[in-house]
Order: structure tokens, then sequence, then C-alpha cells
């Protein structure tokens, strides 16, 4: 009886702090995403001026393309250091506050210039990596090889899915001849684990536009630096199986080039246009020739400061706004694309 009574006197204050504990949560709807921010070629000891044209977009989601320090060193106290120079700018900080932080590397901030699979610190510069991004101590992708991940955004029929791949870790050798490199035809870029996973990640999506990011070009052919084209059967890979999965909406992020610019081209097998935006850099530019030959090119070849936007306009089909922005926040380049 007495414990009778004393579930009586207890359960409704269960009921009501049961209530309590749900109200909060059944009033937090996921929000689809409106604005993805992205950028690449963030030295840290120049002034960083772009942040404040960043954070005026309030970006939902802001993602690192590479380059992201200029490390250059087999050192971790070194690379530690300039991650932290970045991490301690004011408007960096603020949009840590507001906005997902997501990126991948490429070979000034995985330490090696031009470097891949050779580096012998990647694996100790894989966890900086992931300390400047804020990924917790316990999180898997810790224990993988290679900074590469995948986040997905938005309630259900309204989803951005973000794949960002590793192109340094297990990459293969890459020779350089007069400052031109050279093809590499049987090369491989991301090996074998992290293109299953990339399969996976492709076919199995449910989200509506499914961006791929990494460190260097993907479409470009014609320039002569670092690309993807200098290997020439991954790239192939690449293409062959965004078309194979059918995956929707798919969008590719680059950076690395010193420049800014919007391709496009069209892939048998898919009912869309694939677009690559690259976008770099943030604190310095190449200041030679705005003139480079790339036949995939649609609008202007930008070579002043600048970040990329993605712009999402949601309804039975999403159009997508790409914009290459710069430090006042002026429009240098500007597609739309209905999915």
């Amino acid at each position: 009886m007495q414990h009778f009574n004393y579930l009586f006197r207890v359960l409704p204050l269960l009921l009501v702090l049961t209530t309590a504990c749900k109200k909060p949560f059944e009033a937090t709807k996921v929000k689809p995403v409106e604005t993805i921010a992205f950028g690449s070629c963030n030295r840290q000891d120049l002034p960083q001026v772009i942040w404040p044209a960043v954070n005026q977009h309030n970006p939902d989601v802001w993602v690192w393309l590479g380059d992201n320090i200029y490390g250059d060193s087999e050192n971790m106290d070194v690379l530690k250091q300039k991650y932290d120079m970045v991490l301690q700018e004011p408007e960096y900080k603020q949009l840590q506050a507001n906005a997902n932080i997501i990126g991948t590397w490429d070979d000034h901030d995985y330490g090696l210039n031009d470097g891949g699979k050779e580096f012998k610190m990647r694996e100790q510069s894989q966890q900086l990596f992931w300390d400047f991004i804020g990924e917790p101590a316990d999180s898997p992708r810790r224990k993988q090889q290679g900074v590469y991940s995948s986040h997905t955004y938005g309630p259900a029929g309204k989803q951005v899915k973000v794949i960002l791949l590793d192109s340094r870790y297990h990459r293969d050798s890459l020779a350089r001849i007069n400052k031109v490199y050279q093809t590499n035809y049987t090369g491989d870029m991301l090996g074998e684990e992290q293109w299953k996973w990339l399969e996976n990640e492709l076919r199995n999506s449910k989200a509506q536009i499914n961006i791929i990011g990494n460190g260097i070009q993907v479409l470009p052919e014609e320039q002569v630096f670092e690309k993807w084209a200098n290997f020439p059967a991954s790239r192939k890979r690449l293409l062959d199986m965004i078309v194979a999965t059918k995956a929707p909406g798919v969008i590719l992020l680059s950076g690395d080039r010193h420049i800014a610019e919007i391709s496009k081209t069209e892939l048998p097998g898919m009912n869309y246009p694939l677009y690559e935006i690259t976008s770099s850099g943030m604190t310095h530019v190449y200041s030679g020739s705005n003139v480079e030959p790339n036949k995939y090119r649609v609008g202007d070849l930008v070579n002043k400061l600048n970040f990329g936007v993605l712009q999402f306009n949601w309804g039975d089909k999403v159009q997508v706004e790409m914009l290459i922005k710069g430090k006042d926040n002026e429009t240098y380049v500007h597609e739309k694309a209905v999915y």
C-alpha cells in the first residue's frame, strides 16, 4: 500500500517533467539550409579581411576547402601555432558561434607542398586538422586514414549533403618538369577505402543537393598546376561514379588556385549540368594575367580576394545560386541552376 501511495504521488510529477522536457524538442524544427559559404588559401600571417563579408551572409555552414593555413612543416608544433592564429581571429570566432564549421585540407595545411601519401607526418597532421575543425576527441573520423567526411543538413525532402574528400593522404606521386605537372596515367587520388566510402555516400544519399568538395580542381584540364586531370584515371572514375550513382543535384567545390571561377559541363547520362565552383584565395591571389584557358568556364576568371556562396531557394524544385564574392561583398560571378 505504501508503494502504491508513493507511485500515486510521484507519477503526476514525472508526467509534468516529461511533458516539460518534450516541449523544447517539439518546438525545435529542423530548418532547410539557406546559405553555405566556403573558401580556401588562408595564409594565417596575412590580414584576415574576408571574414566580415562572410559573416554578413550569416551562413548555416562554412566549408574549408584547403590551405586553411600555410603550415608547410613536419613540425606539429609549428602547424598548431599557425592553426591557433586563425582560431584567435575575432571575426572567425563570430562565424564559429553562428555556423557549422566543416572542411578538408590541401597541401599547405597537410604539411607538405604539393604532397601526397609520401608525407611521413600525415597521421599526426590529421589530428591537428580535426582539432582545428572541432571534431570531437572520440569521433570515429579520428581513427580513419584521411580527413574525408560527409554532413547532411535539413529536413527530409529539403536536404543538402556535403561530401568532403581527402585528395592528399592517399594520393600517388606527381612529377613536375619545368614547372609543369606531368600526367600520372595510372596514379590514384583517393585510395580504395575512400573510393568505396564515396560511392556509398552518393548511392545511398537521400539529399536533394549533393555537394562534393576537395582541395584541387576536378573539371579544368588546361591549366598547368595541380588538378584531377593530372590523374586522368581517377578523374574519369569520379565523374563516372557521379553519373552511375544517379545522385541528384551534384555540385563540385574546390580551392587551391589563388583564383576563382565557375566551370560547367554536360556529362552523358546526367539529366542536369555539372558545375564546379573554385574559390581561392581568402588572403592572397595570383596577381598575374586574368586570362587562362578553361573550356568549361562560365563567367569571368577572378584574381581578387574572394569566397564562395551557395544560396538555396526551396520549392517543388530547389534553385541554387552560385556566387563568387569579394571582401566588400561585391559579386564577381553569379550562376543559377534548378534541380
